[in-house]
């Protein structure tokens, strides 16, 4: 640990910083994993509502520089795609 008071704030905030962007990477990978499932039970109205989720919280995670730009596209893409791909 820093002797110097402003370094141990700091050390505080980053630790702050830290668990906050793990529980964003969390979500993202959740609210992917969620449309995957809605898919794979071919439920169309649950998968578009899950869809429509996860753009928001990818959107979040780009904003707040969790996720890249490229990353996120390919993510929608990817999910769009799928749920496009159920027959209903």
């Amino acid at each position: 640990m820093a002797n110097i008071k402003s370094q141990k704030k700091r050390a505080l905030t980053n630790r702050k910083s830290q668990l906050a962007n793990a529980s964003k990477r969390t979500a993202v990978k959740t609210a992917i994993k969620n449309v995957q499932k809605a898919v794979e039970a071919k439920d169309k109205e649950a998968a578009a509502a899950a869809f429509s989720k996860a753009n928001s919280v990818l959107d979040k995670a780009l904003v707040d520089g969790i996720k890249t730009k490229n990353y996120v596209a390919r993510q929608k893409s990817r999910l769009a795609k799928a749920v496009n791909s159920i027959e209903g």
